[in-house]
């Protein structure tokens, strides 16, 4: 007999739901249960019912503070219960992320780790001495499947708002999940918390339905969505980092790769582009694609690289970097694109890449190009090439400087 997968529910009208409309998740057996927009705009309805008119002072912010620690403090180290019976210690959160999202425990460690530094100190935009009053708004966070480090939107609306909605990726809501329920476990306010996992069509329809909105993804998803007079959306980061002339090849390598290969190259800052003047660059390129050729595919290896759960995405994430090389680029990482690790071969990761550019185009479809895994193009540039790269780049990044 077959066993059931797994159902990971939605939290709404301050309990948790199943639904008729349910999504297959990588991994073990599991499905995700899904809030059509008909759902949630009677939600909507239902939590204006809830709030109190005006806003509720009793909820005050050293309160939040409080309860957003302990919070955190659970999600990291706790056991938390999803739903009506899915216990889930330490150990399984982390079975779970690597099982969906292919992030091994080392990268889960340190994500809650920014999560704990991201801790809101005062209601954020208050700008009040006593930490801000929050406001009366139904909020909304819409997260990618990138990072859960994004799990920080959630802890800042929280901290500012009447209620906060989570639409947690399809390809990895479990660590939304268990925030929520870690945030329900210290006793915060069931009402003002919901967890919506949603088609993507739906995403329109809650924004519509919403107050405020932070919304994650890519330029695509960035540009379907704009126009709602309180969102805000994280689109690309196309992060850059500038070599200044004459520095030490080892010493820029040292400085480089932790900002290509840090935390799997799945972040907006990640450096996608390395500028360089003209001598020594090709050296410099050659030293770091050999370093990035000796990052392993281990899970516990230092640099960790994460695998790519969804059948054929390590392939066409590396095909994406090969298709748009141009005449005259060099890609000089030598391992094949993917690799495959594990008992039955079912590890499968897109390996770091490194790719010479023969121009300084700052239109060249690799400058910037964010993938799910280490990549960046070496750009020999001119002043002008330089500066239109950096002015298209909302991270860059300079060597530290020396002592004086």
């Amino acid at each position: 007999m077959t066993a059931r997968p797994a159902l990971l529910p939605a939290f709404r009208r301050a309990a948790w739901h199943t639904s008729a409309d349910t999504l297959r998740l990588s991994g073990p057996p599991a499905e995700l249960a899904l809030v059509p927009e008909v759902v949630a705009a009677s939600d909507r309805r239902w939590w204006e019912a809830q709030a109190p008119p005006g806003g509720d002072a009793e909820f005050r912010p050293a309160d939040r503070r409080k309860l957003l620690a302990e919070a955190l403090e659970l999600f990291t180290d706790g056991t938390v219960t999803i739903g009506d019976s899915l216990v889930q210690g330490p150990a399984e959160f982390r079975a779970a992320i690597w099982a969906t999202a292919g992030v091994p425990a080392a990268l889960v460690d340190r994500w809650c780790g920014l999560l704990r530094e991201a801790l809101p100190e005062a209601v954020p935009g208050a700008g009040v001495a006593d930490g801000g009053v929050p406001d009366d708004a139904l909020s909304l966070v819409s997260l990618p499947g990138n990072t859960f480090s994004c799990l920080e939107s959630v802890l800042s609306e929280a901290a500012r708002s009447a209620a906060v909605w989570v639409r947690p990726s399809r390809r990895e809501p479990w660590s939304a999940a268990r925030l929520v329920a870690a945030l329900l476990a210290v006793g915060w306010p069931a009402w003002r918390l919901g967890l919506y996992p949603s088609e993507r069509r739906t995403l329109r329809g809650l924004i519509r339905l919403t107050d405020r909105q932070i919304v994650y993804g890519g330029a695509g998803l960035a540009a379907s969505v704009r126009g709602a007079p309180q969102l805000t959306v994280h689109g690309p980061g196309r992060g850059c980092a500038l070599v200044p002339p004459g520095m030490d090849t080892s010493e820029a390598v040292a400085w480089l790769l932790p900002l290509v290969a840090g935390d799997g190259g799945r972040f907006c800052s990640n450096v996608r582009t390395v500028v360089c003047p003209g001598p020594g660059a090709e050296a410099l390129a050659t030293a770091l694609a050999e370093a990035l050729d000796a990052l392993p595919a281990d899970p516990a290896a230092p640099w960790p690289l994460t695998a790519c759960r969804t059948p054929g995405e390590a392939e066409r994430a590396a095909w994406g970097v090969r298709e748009r090389l141009r005449p005259g680029d060099r890609l000089l990482t030598r391992r094949p694109p993917t690799a495959r690790t594990g008992v039955t071969g079912s590890d499968v990761y897109a390996l770091p890449a490194l790719a010479l550019l023969a121009s300084d185009d700052p239109g060249h479809p690799l400058v910037g190009h964010e993938v799910p895994f280490p990549f960046a193009a070496v750009v020999i540039a001119s002043p002008a090439g330089a500066g239109a790269m950096t002015a298209g780049s909302l991270f860059v990044h300079r060597p530290p400087e020396g002592p004086a």
